[in-house]
């Protein structure tokens, strides 16, 4: 047995313990990875994969790499997630969650119930409500996508899909919200449907219910619900070129800011809402601090990709202001909320929550969607009060550069 690879005991003790290796002299696991955070029941690892990091947790009936290999880094994976074939990184995967051969899931991603992929997808910082479905060849990186109501009626990106997230001047504050928070986390909202061959050039903020022709790249803001939207082409020229002259400085800093108040929001709701579903999952606990740790990932992303552009338009017309006065706003988000109408919204909803509750070991969505609408109004008057309550904090900080100005 000498010629066995290092992990080879480790394997051993999943097979002892049930879990179904149909190759197991192909399987690599890191020395630091917990056989204790890996479930008994159902799991199955096909030939070819690789399992690192202490913080990876494999959850009931989860299988890896049926189409392909499989690379798997400090993720939490819950009840019945299938990642087919790809590699996967510092990532949260709820219930059923699933993505298809080729994927590449970078840190920072939470993909809720039934939130999907198909083959070659790219995502990084990137937040999927449940049932969210992207088609192939995508790329998705930071954003936040919310919309639909089941697995038949859900938001959908076409294949091919680009999500532009990467400036000429070298900047990422272009982090986009197709859909929001505060309406999202109640799962009634209709579906977007983002036509395949297109794009959005971030950041951009979308309405639910939405329809996006195919081949359309969107370059501005669509905030009303129920459109359909044909992006315009461009016409051809050859004009001058001034680097880092940032003319919708105001909507950049605006849709930056709203999209770090809407993570805000998502906190929150995970904190007082979500944890009581994961407290009686197996290993919820586990994932609870997966999906905060991701939140926190993806407010310090975005945080620091704002400084870095406030340090690159430091000059005139308001800027300077932009400038100095950064290290306020980051302080804002450092400290969190603290706003006697969050406080008293957030127990509005918390009561008549509790009481509209099927009980411990209630099913998220099954919860969530028999809430009675006057019970989801109160949960969105919450976290609706959490975002605005940042952008007004933001504007009293910014005056001369006039964001969220009517």
């Amino acid at each position: 047995m000498d010629n066995q690879p290092r992990c080879y005991d480790k394997v051993v003790q999943l097979m002892q313990k049930g879990i179904d290796i149909p190759n197991p002299s192909t399987i690599d696991l890191g020395d630091e990875v917990r056989v204790d955070r890996i479930s008994a029941k159902g799991v199955k690892i096909y030939p070819g994969c690789r399992i690192y990091g202490e913080q990876t947790v494999m959850s009931t009936g989860v299988q890896i790499g049926y189409e392909g290999p499989v690379t798997i880094e400090n993720c939490q994976l819950g009840p019945m997630v299938e990642l087919k074939g790809g590699y996967f990184t510092k990532s949260v995967f709820l219930e059923k969650a699933n993505m298809g051969l080729g994927a590449h899931v970078r840190e920072g991603c939470i993909l809720e119930e039934e939130a999907n992929g198909a083959h070659c997808v790219g995502l990084k910082q990137t937040i999927l409500f449940p049932f969210v479905t992207l088609g192939s060849l995508i790329n998705f990186c930071d954003c936040l996508m919310a919309g639909g109501r089941s697995r038949k009626d859900h938001s959908e990106v076409g294949s091919s899909y680009i999500h532009f997230n990467f400036t000429p001047d070298g900047d990422k504050t272009t982090a986009s919200l197709i859909g929001d928070v505060p309406r999202g986390v109640m799962l009634n909202q209709p579906a977007i449907f983002l036509g395949g061959q297109g794009g959005i050039v971030g950041p951009l903020r979308m309405g639910y219910g939405n329809v996006v022709a195919a081949n359309s790249v969107l370059r501005k803001d669509f905030t009303e619900d129920n459109k359909l939207i044909v992006g315009n082409t461009p016409s051809g020229k050859s004009i001058s070129f001034k680097p880092k002259a940032y003319f919708n400085l105001r909507r950049i800093v605006e849709n930056n800011i709203m999209y770090i108040a809407n993570l805000m929001a998502l906190e929150e709701w995970y904190i007082y809402v979500r944890r009581a579903f994961l407290d009686s999952q197996e290993f919820g606990q586990l994932i609870f601090s997966g999906l905060l740790d991701k939140l926190t990932l993806a407010k310090k992303e975005r945080v620091k990709r704002l400084q870095m552009l406030a340090e690159k338009t430091k000059g005139p017309a308001g800027r300077n202001q932009f400038y100095d006065k950064f290290s306020e706003i980051e302080g804002l988000f450092a400290e969190g909320i603290r706003d006697n109408l969050v406080e008293k919204y957030r127990d509005d909803f918390l009561f008549v929550f509790d009481k509209a509750g099927s009980g411990s070991g209630a099913h998220y969505i099954a919860v969530i969607q028999a809430l009675p609408a006057h019970v989801s109004e109160k949960g969105v008057l919450w976290l609706q009060r959490v975002v605005d309550c940042f952008c007004e904090k933001t504007k009293a900080i910014l005056p001369s550069l006039k964001v969220f100005d009517k």
